[in-house]
């Protein structure tokens, strides 16, 4: 043994061919955290030492090669002074450059996936063999940085600029094909080959067969472009990632940069350019609140992952209710491999679900995610009917019948009696009380709300809901389920609203607010759009469906009518008198017009201003943060009211729910992070600025004693 660590192991094969084996003690996977980062320095140095050694094969002892660098360890490094975060990476970079340096070719067997640190440690081998079925890439863009361990260096000069910047600035996985396509790497087989294919090429470049030393030249030196082919390429390029990646999100553009800055330099000195752009990115408020998400995502699985031992499996499904939400729902469970039955009392709801279930596997078919094939067989995982025949066998049944107390409390009295004792019964209500339709029940115990968001493909959250008799049972197979479903589940107690909808209509409260101030609708959408929330509130509202928010604005006001109840007719209800529904209806807010695209186009419709100019009274000049300001507060305080009355465990919950449910501006990382970004103290006097405007904009008193101890709901 050359060297042994906890996390890497140094051995002779023989014929003076090593393997530096990443096979980190006690986790599942491999990844650059502060052990292995040292053990890396030891085990390179040693290396260097031995003059026997004649090739290096790198390989992982796990079922992934390296998935990156471990942000848990690192977060508080990012907080850093400037010079302290530089000095780390520009040590850690000297680790990878040495090892890049060492007189000896060396392959690396890619397995499973290697991102970030561990696709850049990859880069930094002479040559790249990858099994078929792994992944390679550099995400960091999607936590606001940039590559850190020689990315934006090596891999342009190995892939080309234009290569290098369309992977780097998407931040996306990329499978084996595509890597060998644009020279990542240098072969891919078969997964059951991977190490004997890796070691054959070792051996042929020990051989003298390969010129290790003339693949390696171009990562030490510029790039090989002449100055009008950079600027030709740079600047398209930092034109086009700009508009995609749009004002929000700086990374991918610095990235860009960062390549065209570095890209007359040699190595040593790119290296330093690209730790520059680096360590600048890592003490924005968009990287803080986009690895904030990351933890944040990472509690999430880990709490709901602790369900799967108390769930009962769930191998056949039901969903009561067809048309488009009973479609979605039915759709996704058998795209995920569980088979479903989906029971309605009409047989036009029926074709309507059916259709919606075609349509989505037809689009993943065009999109080439799906043979036909595969279309075929899971349709043939959603079995319709009209009556209860075979809910004996099913294990879990989703209520997804009209939203009135009455109707479901006696769809599901008729359900339970057909239905197995150990059945659980979720309901997918939005806004009705899981308490209060249990009281329909002989086995309150087995039934929980199972919130889905429209449309059901697309949104990723489920919210699980947990009434005053729920077991835990039905709360650990739910989670499983939706798991499985490829959703994210938060488990909720019940309440009014549950949590998305509780919190978001403080917000569309503050919006009728700001209409009936004068401030017209079009103007608030762009500015809460240029705030960075993907629609405004007057075109979400049209999403939603005018009558649908009517309803649960008029739920939430009879559980909190001292916050939510609203006195006279507000713009939702004069639309909805009006017949305007929204995009359902091809009006609300704006007018909608099909040409024939998968979403209706949207129009203005000077009709609108007339309908809700009685409702407005004189108009008054508000600046644009001043309209942020009267929507967020309450929609943050409300969160805050949320977390504190147990409505949901965590801050990490409560701002996952709002980014996954509502589309809450990810980079600024939820209700939550936002008022830690603004900082407690100062979001309480911005609130008590805004009191006049009634309860919602009023703190509570735990947010006011946060705020006084320097607290934040982050560390």
């Amino acid at each position: 043994m050359i060297y042994e660590g906890k996390a890497i192991r140094v051995q002779a094969l023989g014929d003076g061919i090593v393997e530096m084996q990443f096979d980190l003690e006690g986790d599942s996977v491999n990844k650059f955290n502060r052990l292995t980062l040292n053990e890396f320095r030891q085990a390179v140095d040693a290396l260097r030492a031995d003059a026997s050694i004649r090739g290096v094969l790198v390989a992982s002892g796990k079922g992934m090669f390296i998935v990156g660098a471990d942000i848990t360890e690192f977060i508080e490094l990012f907080r850093a002074p400037e010079e302290e975060l530089r000095g780390w990476c520009l040590e850690v970079n000297r680790i990878f450059s040495d090892f890049e340096d060492l007189p000896v070719p060396t392959v690396v067997a890619i397995n499973g996936v290697a991102l970030g640190g561990g696709f850049e440690m990859c880069l930094a081998c002479d040559f790249r063999v990858m099994g078929e079925s792994a992944k390679v890439g550099l995400p960091e863009v999607k936590l606001g940085i940039n590559p850190g361990f020689g990315g934006t260096v090596r891999l342009p000069r190995l892939i080309g600029s234009d290569n290098a910047i369309e992977w780097i600035a998407a931040g996306k996985e990329n499978r084996a094909a595509e890597a060998l396509k644009v020279g990542a790497v240098d072969a891919v087989v078969a997964d059951d080959r991977l190490r004997e294919a890796a070691l054959d090429l070792l051996r042929r470049a020990v051989a003298g067969e390969l010129d290790f030393r003339g693949r390696r030249q171009p990562k030490l030196e510029p790039l090989k472009l002449g100055n009008v082919e950079q600027m030709m390429a740079f600047e398209s390029a930092k034109a086009y990632v700009a508009a995609q990646a749009g004002p929000h999100y700086p990374a991918p553009l610095a990235a860009v940069k960062t390549i065209q800055k570095a890209a007359n330099a040699g190595r040593e000195a790119a290296l330093e350019i690209e730790v520059g752009g680096f360590v600048k990115l890592a003490g924005t408020s968009v990287a803080q609140s986009l690895v904030g998400l990351f933890l944040n995502e990472q509690e999430l699985k880990r709490k709901t992952k602790k369900y799967d031992k108390a769930a009962r499996a769930v191998k056949q499904a039901a969903v009561l209710g067809a048309g488009i939400m009973g479609g979605g729902i039915a759709y996704q469970s058998a795209l995920k491999g569980t088979p479903i039955l989906m029971k309605d009392i009409r047989e036009e709801s029926i074709r309507l679900g059916l259709a919606e279930a075609d349509k989505q596997l037809a689009k993943r078919v065009e999109k080439g995610r799906l043979t036909v094939l595969q279309m075929a067989e899971v349709l043939n995982g959603i079995r319709p009917t009209l009556s209860y025949g075979d809910f004996g066998r099913v294990d879990l049944v989703i209520e997804a019948v009209v939203e009135k107390l009455e109707v479901k409390q006696a769809v599901l009295a008729e359900v339970e009696a057909q239905v197995a004792e150990e059945a659980v019964i979720a309901s997918n209500t939005s806004t009705l009380s899981i308490s209060r339709l249990a009281d329909s029940l002989e086995r309150p115990e087995r039934f929980c709300g199972m919130h889905f968001f429209n449309p059901v493909p697309l949104m990723p959250l489920v919210e699980v809901i947990r009434g005053e008799r729920t077991g835990e049972l039905a709360i650990a197979t739910t989670v499983a389920y939706a798991r499985k479903m490829g959703k994210t589940p938060i488990v909720v107690n019940d309440c009014p609203g549950f949590l998305v909808n509780r919190v978001l209509f403080p917000y569309l409260s503050g919006f009728t607010g700001l209409l009936a101030a004068g401030i017209d609708f079009q103007r608030i959408d762009r500015v809460m759009e240029a705030f960075g929330w993907p629609m405004g509130p007057a075109y979400l509202l049209d999403v939603v469906g005018i009558d649908t928010a009517v309803h649960a604005r008029n739920v939430l006001a009879e559980g909190y009518p001292e916050r939510m109840k609203e006195e006279g007719a507000t713009a939702i209800d004069v639309l909805l008198g009006a017949g305007r529904l929204g995009q359902k209806s091809g009006a609300g807010f704006y007018a909608y017009e099909r040409d024939g695209s998968p979403k209706p186009k949207k129009l203005e419709d000077p009709q609108v201003a007339e309908l809700l100019r009685p409702l407005v009274g004189e108009a008054r000049e508000l600046g644009d943060e001043e309209i942020v300001n009267r929507l967020m507060l309450p929609l943050c305080l409300e969160t805050v009211r949320c977390l504190e009355e147990g409505v949901v465990e965590s801050p990490a919950e409560a701002d996952m729910g709002l980014i996954y449910g509502v589309g809450f501006p990810p980079f600024r990382g939820g209700a939550l992070r936002y008022i830690d970004t603004l900082g407690v103290a100062r979001f309480v006097e911005l609130a008590d600025r805004h009191a006049e405007l009634g309860p919602l904009y009023r703190p509570t008193e735990t947010l006011r004693d946060m705020a006084r101890q320097g607290r934040s709901f982050f560390a």
